[in-house]
């Protein structure tokens, strides 16, 4: 039978074991230890083309910029770039690692809200696409840069668009209490300015809506704002733009088990299932542009522009699973004092007499490699590596290996952000080797050595169906490599 999770010619139960593009995870884990994150080349190129369909609903060239925020592994950085894509990076040390790669600087984007002048001239200096400007001092600082390196530098400035979405708060990046970009009238001031400035290119505007929206409605708010401050900047500076730039936030579907969805809240549940084409999105958005610019007799404003696109966590996040093995197990009685959490095991009786117990099942992955577990309460599917096959129908509580309360997989807030339980086959036990899937964003590329832990290594099913040992697991000596 078919498990929910399963995605044909990608993750498939084969000899009740949970493999990857034809690769069997448990042997990966038995020759590689774990934890262990194991990502599909095969995957990103799939995701990579899916996002460029939207050039065919758009009437300009498209232009997909892979944020290397949500994971910038040299070898995940080859493969996207081999896949086709351009990349986005928010630092000088993304921007070295992906010239390191052979990105040139016509492929990258450099977002960030707080650069240093260094950065700043590692990026004049590669002619990089864009510098994304997020205020008006950074922009004379770009200017001042730029004179000084004794080139021109390519800008592009963040817009605070007041766009409200429904994705986690914490992945709100659209309104003025969130601390990106300049307000539209600071940006319209700048082009007027600076437009014959011969130190800085005002080439486009951009803004970026959030991370893992439920809705797409949002996009086709932020194009009308793009739209009307395309309109707004001609007037004030005479200024026909190169570029706009939308971001990303295209969402992936953490929760296909529809067994599960009634164990969340209806927020949670939403953004955790959303799923919806990106090219839906953007050719419902582009059409509406265009309509309002037609209508302010402004469409030639379209003509040589060049939509960007930004996406991370819909590029990366479900290329990757982390293997992790059960390293202990114990009970735990439960009493009436006891959380009610909902699918939780029945409380005691009122004179508080133990009836019932939950098992426990400590791993070794804990929230140093999969930050957002604890931070966001971010869902990760947990499956049995070895029993794909088997029913999982077995509550247990699952926690990692920090010296940390909060190291658990489940929701011991007792908020329902998480289900209070992980189910998995019966008969678990400390050995077997279980699986996340969905955590090739944000998780890695959050990492850290917490407790002295070793950061996991990296293996990358190739496209021919190779597994390839990307990055190393860390040694003692990594412990302390920066130490004196």
């Amino acid at each position: 039978m078919t498990q929910s999770w399963e995605i044909e010619n990608f993750l498939e139960t084969k000899n009740n074991r949970l493999h990857i593009d034809g690769v069997d995870t448990v042997e990966l884990a038995r020759e590689h230890g774990t934890p262990l994150f194991i990502y599909s080349e095969s995957r990103i190129r799939h995701n990579v083309e899916r996002l460029k369909n939207a050039a065919s609903v758009i009437g300009c060239p498209l232009k997909l910029c892979y944020a290397a925020k949500a994971m910038s592994t040299l070898g995940i950085l080859r493969a996207v770039k081999d896949a086709g894509s351009d990349i986005e990076v928010n630092s000088g040390g993304e921007l070295w690692k992906a010239l390191k790669v052979g990105f040139t600087g016509e492929q990258i984007n450099y977002n960030g809200n707080s650069k240093e002048i260094w950065e700043l001239e590692l990026a004049i200096s590669n002619d990089v696409y864009a510098i994304q400007v997020d205020s008006l001092y950074e922009l004379s600082l770009i200017e001042e840069t730029a004179k000084r390196v004794g080139k021109s530098a390519n800008v592009s400035l963040r817009l605070v668009p007041e766009i409200k979405t429904s994705t986690h708060s914490g992945l709100q990046t659209a309104m003025v209490t969130s601390k990106f970009g300049m307000m539209p009238d600071e940006a319209f001031h700048a082009f007027a300015k600076y437009k014959d400035s011969p130190y800085l290119k005002l080439n486009g505007i951009h803004l970026h809506i959030g991370s893992q929206l439920p809705e797409f409605h949002a996009y086709v708010d932020a194009f009308r704002m793009l739209t009307d401050s395309m309109m707004r900047i001609h007037d004030a500076a005479g200024t026909k733009l190169q570029h706009i730039n939308l971001g990303g936030g295209f969402p992936v579907n953490y929760l296909r088990d529809d067994s599960l969805r009634e164990q969340f809240l209806a927020e949670q549940r939403e953004m955790f299932s959303a799923d919806f084409e990106p090219a839906d999105a953007v050719g419902k958005a582009w059409q509406e542009a265009k309509d309002f610019a037609d209508d302010c007799g402004a469409a030639h404003l379209f003509d040589s522009l060049t939509l960007l696109l930004e996406p991370g966590r819909s590029i990366i996040a479900d290329t990757g699973v982390c293997l992790t093995t059960i390293r202990n197990q114990k009970t735990r009685p439960i009493t009436q004092n006891s959380p009610p959490y909902e699918g939780g095991v029945a409380a005691a009786s009122a004179d508080g007499v133990v009836h019932s117990s939950d098992n426990w099942l400590l791993t070794d992955a804990g929230f140093n490699i999969l930050l957002s577990m604890e931070t966001y309460k971010w869902y990760y599917h947990l499956i049995s590596a070895e029993r794909a096959g088997d029913a999982h129908d077995t509550p247990y509580k699952l926690a990692g290996p920090l010296c940390d309360g909060g190291d658990v997989y489940f929701d011991h807030e007792g908020h329902g952000r998480l289900p209070d339980h992980r189910m998995l086959p019966a008969d678990m036990k400390p050995g077997d080797v279980l699986a996340l899937l969905n955590c090739g964003a944000y998780s890695l590329a959050q990492a850290s050595q917490y407790n002295g832990r070793f950061l996991p290594p990296v293996v990358l099913i190739k496209e021919n169906g190779e597994p390839e040992l990307i990055r190393r697991r860390e040694s003692f000596e990594d412990l302390i490599a920066s130490d004196l």
